[in-house]
């Protein structure tokens, strides 16, 4: 199995296309041509994670944070950074990043967190614009559901909790092919009238190469004929943060136990309690200060982050209580993501978490 392959399955979960401007995830170091001897997850790919790697046979390092995000000018050995991507080119080590991109799907850094603290009915906090287009296409009746199934097997026809949506009405096309053509139905130099249906799909705007791919497979028009338009509404499926629900409210100090002790923590910052029970939670792993506003909005009554400033914890307004756990904290469970996701695709082939604890913060409890 090449690299490659590894990266085209992660890339079909949390499209490259999704992450932040700022962001620099994709394949850092190594080639994807080369052939894998083995996976390991982490969250940070240091020196300590390259040489567990090298320990144990595996040449590909699937890591969330990038361990190079700015520009490297030089690489002589003097950061963490230089010394990590040293010894992966010395050692053909293939390094991975898989960051905000996996932030901005519902079902990765935060829904990993949600399945942890059993939230349900969860939404995007913050759902990302310019993430949807529509498929017009003319299809002759008859072969109407196959080009729809196909369709929908490409990743078209999602909106919200609801799969399978399209909306066709139907008409009467005209062509007229020259000489050269095959046409599928009437005869070449002559015009021909169709009963077609005008079909309609949504899809995320990062499945349109499958999506034209199905269209094409499945019409039986030697030219079809679609248009593709860009939406401005948001997916619901895609963007920043994450909110959801308890299966039953809760007192704020009773929620505050609960979060000490899934994330295994020694302390958590937060802003006063509420007197009302706790409901709603928002969450954003990593730093998510800049959602404070946004969680507000949605009615949160918990918004549980990392990275939170002294003076951002005013912003809670003594309306929803901010609790930062700490970036590593909050996003320690991305390592039993990553390996979950690859051990169900990969069934046969060693995909191993690092033991290496990354957290650079101590905390000192005595």
């Amino acid at each position: 199995m090449q690299i490659a392959d590894i990266i085209t399955y992660l890339e079909s979960k949390a499209p490259p296309s999704l992450q932040e401007s700022y962001d620099n995830a994709g394949l850092l170091t190594g080639n994807a041509g080369w052939t894998c001897t083995g996976i390991m997850c982490s969250l940070d790919a240091t020196e300590d994670v390259i040489d567990e790697a090298l320990a144990k046979g595996c040449n590909l390092v699937v890591a969330h944070h990038p361990i190079i995000f700015g520009g490297l000018k030089k690489i002589n050995g003097r950061n963490y950074v230089e010394k990590a991507v040293i010894k992966a080119i010395k050692n053909d080590i293939a390094i991975y990043a898989i960051h905000t991109n996996l932030d901005n799907v519902i079902d990765g850094v935060n829904g990993m967190m949600a399945d942890k603290l059993g939230l349900i009915k969860r939404s995007i906090l913050a759902p990302k614009s310019g993430t949807l287009k529509k498929l017009y296409t003319f299809v002759p009746l008859k072969q109407a559901e196959q080009v729809r199934a196909a369709l929908f097997a490409a990743g078209a026809g999602h909106i919200g909790h609801y799969s399978e949506c399209s909306f066709g009405v139907e008409g009467t096309g005209t062509f007229k092919g020259d000489e050269s053509t095959n046409p599928f139905a009437g005869q070449p130099g002559t015009i021909h009238y169709e009963k077609e249906l005008k079909l309609e799909v949504v899809f995320p705007a990062y499945r349109q190469a499958a999506v034209i791919r199905g269209l094409l497979a499945a019409h039986p028009y030697e030219e079809v004929a679609y248009d593709v338009v860009e939406l401005a509404n948001t997916h619901s499926g895609t963007g920043s943060g994450l909110i959801g629900e308890l299966p039953g409210p809760m007192a704020g100090n009773l929620f505050l136990a609960r979060l000490k002790e899934t994330f295994e923590l020694p302390v958590i910052r937060h802003t006063a309690l509420l007197k009302e029970p706790v409901k709603k939670v928002a969450l954003c792993g990593g730093a998510g200060s800049f959602l404070v506003s946004r969680a507000l909005a949605a009615g949160a009554d918990f918004f549980v982050t990392g990275d939170m400033k002294y003076h951002e914890f005013f912003d809670a307004n003594g309306r929803m209580v901010i609790a930062d756990i700490g970036h590593y904290e909050s996003e320690q469970f991305t390592i039993d993501l990553l390996a979950t996701l690859l051990r169900e695709k990969f069934t046969t082939f060693a995909v191993l978490k690092t033991t290496v604890k990354t957290n650079p913060v101590h905390y000192f409890v005595g």
